[in-house]
């Protein structure tokens, strides 16, 4: 996955052709290409768990799923240095609801502890899409929204 984060023609989509030797190339190893990166992984985590078909018997793949987002996450707030910490704080908040309501589906298989899940998993769905929004303006890549 290659994510382009900045706004000038540098990280655009240009051709492929050697460009001249004083030629710039991104920087790879920037605060804001790391921030974006940890942006794009979060991502992939998130759409993990808009694939979970709710349902008894999920309730381990759920944890699984929400120990690789919270891992995800912790990468993008020690990169982010405090920025857009209110919705990393609501996304974790959301995590450990998810994280109950998986509990409680795993230990009681009912339709209430079914929609108990999808219910935890459309917040855990707003609160990411509110963080990717945010770190946006330094990732544009990042704010479409993890929609389930």
């Amino acid at each position: 996955l290659v994510v382009a984060c900045g706004s000038g023609g540098l990280y655009g989509g240009g051709s492929a052709s050697s460009g001249s030797a004083s030629a710039a190339a991104p920087p790879s190893a920037s605060p804001t290409s790391a921030l974006c990166e940890h942006a794009a992984a979060l991502r992939a985590s998130l759409d993990n768990l808009k694939h979970v078909n709710v349902g008894p018997g999920v309730a381990d793949e759920i944890k699984t799923d929400v120990a690789d987002v919270r891992s995800k996450l912790n990468a993008l707030t020690a990169e982010a240095h405090g920025q857009a910490q209110a919705q990393t704080s609501a996304l974790k908040a959301e995590l450990a609801k998810l994280q109950t309501a998986a509990s409680d589906l795993a230990a009681n298989p009912s339709a209430d502890s079914v929609a108990g899940v999808a219910t935890a998993l459309r917040g855990v769905a707003g609160a990411g899409s509110s963080l990717l929004a945010a770190v946006s303006k330094d990732c544009p890549s990042a704010s479409a929204s993890p929609s389930m």
